[in-house]
């Protein structure tokens, strides 16, 4: 389906919804919408995508702002956020306190440390809420092997 949006070099790690490819310039958020379209028209699926370029996802990984040092990768979620309005909705939430977690910014993402788990973490929780649908989130294991995939 990606290849025939005119994407080339496509790979995809396992079957976490994630694909790397090699595009041509156009606006990440042009490009999510046509992939969201042929989802939805070829495959019956309605679903988010958020693009996110190599450069981006290399600031990701080396800019993070939360210690990894002998944390465990599943403890550790970066939100990628669609648009500059969802991060807005995410500001509120990162200026308030939330026990062990620890809640970090970056340019189109939200670093979340959750020590107890992602499932029992309020601070992730809250801003999923306050994102919605704006936001994906994939846990630093996952962040980490997509760009490994994007160098080969």
């Amino acid at each position: 389906m990606l290849e025939g949006l005119g994407l080339r070099d496509v790979r995809t790690l396992l079957n976490s919804g994630n694909a790397a490819f090699t595009a041509p310039k156009s606006a990440p958020f042009a490009l999510s919408e046509r992939i969201e379209e042929a989802m939805s028209r070829r495959l019956r699926v309605t679903a988010k995508v958020t693009v996110v370029s190599v450069s981006e996802l290399q600031a990701v990984v080396h800019a993070v702002p939360l210690s990894t040092n002998g944390r465990h990768p599943s403890r550790l979620t970066v939100g990628f956020l669609r648009t500059p309005a969802d991060e807005k909705r995410v500001d509120e939430v990162l200026r308030q306190k939330w026990g062990p977690d620890e809640l970090a910014k970056g340019p189109r993402v939200v670093y979340v440390w959750c020590p107890e788990s992602v499932l029992e973490s309020k601070a992730f929780d809250a801003i999923g809420r306050a994102a919605g649908d704006g936001i994906t989130a994939r846990n630093w294991s996952t962040v980490t092997k997509l760009l490994a995939m994007t160098r080969g």
